[in-house]
């Protein structure tokens, strides 16, 4: 039997580590993966030592409040994996906890895979001293940060992304509409907090406040609201309950995201994976982020690309709106949603635009990882 220790902060982590698992045990079935797992690579039979949503903190501010818990849960499992003794290590995203542990891995002699290249080329470009001493291979799901690493002498492979294969390149959104049980509604639009409890926090009411202004605007409207989590949808509940005044339509799920977003005719989505999956699914959209002042100010002076949602960096121009911070209010989303839902030249040619996308990351992610990954195993 052969240990592979992995560790994945957050649910979009959860989906790559899920995924990866699921493509390994595929072709081995002498495999064993220990350390800290989300519920979809606990269902591919990952061990956890402790929950994932530990590890899920947004902001600067908000990270520093936990650094001593943090740096304790972090050193606590180094130990754990240290005595586990596994062939390999494989950090999933969550590259603030990550690095650290890989590091100290690879100088016992563990080899150490990185799944998912962090911004750096975003922000913190000065990573690359820190990763080469931290990993032995980067697997990147963008095609061009290949080359960064390359450049920077670290090996590294393009493996695409699991949810371009996952997604049909033609996604059948009546069908989504049915399993969804939407019959009357005229306009359908999916709003998504994000996958962490802080962002759910901070989004919640943003996200009524802009349906109640829509509904406004739109007959017969419906909203789609899916959440991860039991906690987040318990958060957006307690929100939702103080506008009981409020005539919406809204229908709150758990899970579910995948459906919500075929089923929408737009999605006003917090900033992070959700807008990658939307693009995937040829879905017009408003996106959104607030967090902390303090967090925002360290973010504004680290970052150098003037856009931050994954369509407008992949398509290295503003194409989406983005509504960060200050100028995320229920008007200016309200303006840009049906601005967006009256312009059809806009949602035909971003047919085109996330189409090319899609081409560009269905690279049979499975086959790739495999290829990479058992050769770490011997």
């Amino acid at each position: 039997m052969k240990t592979i220790a992995i560790v994945a902060g957050e649910s979009s982590g959860d989906l790559l580590g899920s995924h990866l698992i699921k493509s390994l045990k595929s072709t081995r079935s002498d495999l064993k993966f220990i350390g800290v797992a989300g519920p979809k690579m606990v269902k591919e039979g990952a061990i956890s030592y402790f929950p994932m949503e530990e590890l899920s903190v947004r902001g600067y501010f908000e990270a520093i409040k936990k650094l001593f818990h943090l740096l304790k849960l972090r050193r606590n499992l180094l130990n754990q994996i240290l005595d586990a003794k596994p062939d390999l290590f494989i950090g999933v995203d969550a590259p603030d906890f990550n690095f650290w542990i890989e590091r100290q891995l690879k100088k016992k002699g563990i080899p150490v895979i990185h799944y998912v290249s962090p911004s750096i080329w975003a922000w913190r470009g000065d990573r690359l001293k820190m990763i080469k001493k931290s990993i032995d291979h980067m697997l990147t799901i963008f095609p061009f940060e290949r080359k960064i690493y390359l450049k920077a002498n670290i090996e590294a492979t393009f493996v695409g992304h699991p949810l371009a294969e996952m997604i049909p390149l033609n996604p059948n959104k009546k069908k989504a509409q049915a399993k969804l049980k939407i019959i009357k509604a005229t306009k359908v639009i999916a709003l998504l907090p994000g996958s962490r409890q802080g962002e759910v926090k901070w989004h919640a009411q943003l996200l009524i406040d802009s349906a109640i202004e829509l509904s406004k605007k739109i007959r017969d409207v419906k909203f789609l609201v899916p959440l991860p989590t039991r906690e987040t949808y318990d958060i957006f509940s307690r929100a939702l309950f103080k506008n009981t005044d409020a005539e919406l339509d809204i229908q709150l799920l758990i899970g579910h995201a995948s459906d919500a977003i075929n089923a929408a005719d737009l999605v006003i989505v917090a900033s992070g994976t959700a807008t990658l999956e939307t693009a995937l699914f040829k879905k017009p959209m408003v996106v959104i982020y607030k967090m902390s002042s303090i967090s925002w100010q360290i973010l504004k002076r680290m970052r150098y690309l003037p856009y931050v949602s994954l369509p407008n960096i992949l398509l290295n121009k503003f194409f989406v709106p983005e509504l960060l911070q200050k100028e995320a209010t229920p008007e200016n989303i309200t303006s840009k949603a049906v601005e967006i839902l009256k312009d059809a030249p806009y949602r035909k040619n971003l047919l085109i635009q996330f189409t090319k996308i899609h081409h560009q990351l269905k690279k049979n992610t499975a086959d790739r990882l495999n290829k990479i990954i058992l050769k770490f195993i011997k």
